[in-house]
């Protein structure tokens, strides 16, 4: 599975580390950067990840800011998308259960690695449950 990944500057160490955890798991990664702690505008680095799940070519992307926010703002601008700021393990089974989220936003800031890596790991082994959550999910995009 391929999991394409992005950041800025308040994210790179974690996306390091991500990049590892994943990559020991056997998941195909794709790096669009940012490469260093050095200050970054995060839509140059979340915009192509988005594009890669909106795609196809991509099962998930994960992105990665100080608060989460902005990069999860971002990636919900592009159609089939549906970002979501987890924090807490719970919080992602939900998104992917209910809102079918394809895109997982960490805020880096506030948040350890190992709950991270909690998330990350529910996030990519829970499914859709669809049923009534279907019919929630195909009014997003109506807009």
């Amino acid at each position: 599975m391929n999991i394409s990944i992005g950041c800025d500057h308040a994210g790179f160490e974690y996306k390091k580390k991500i990049i590892a955890y994943l990559s020991k798991k056997g998941y195909d990664i794709t790096d669009y950067g940012t490469d260093s702690s050095e200050s970054v505008d995060y839509p140059d680095f979340v915009h192509p990840v988005a594009k890669k799940v909106s795609s196809g070519r991509s099962k998930f992307g994960i992105v990665i800011c100080g608060s989460a926010n902005g990069v999860a703002m971002t990636a919900n601008k592009h159609k089939k998308i549906r970002a979501a700021i987890c924090w807490t393990p719970e919080i992602a089974k939900l998104a992917r259960q209910h809102n079918n989220a394809n895109v997982l936003a960490i805020p880096a800031r506030f948040i350890d690695m190992k709950t991270t890596n909690l998330i990350i790991r529910k996030f990519l082994s829970t499914d859709f449950e669809g049923g009534r959550h279907k019919r929630r999910v195909n009014k997003i995009s109506k807009c």
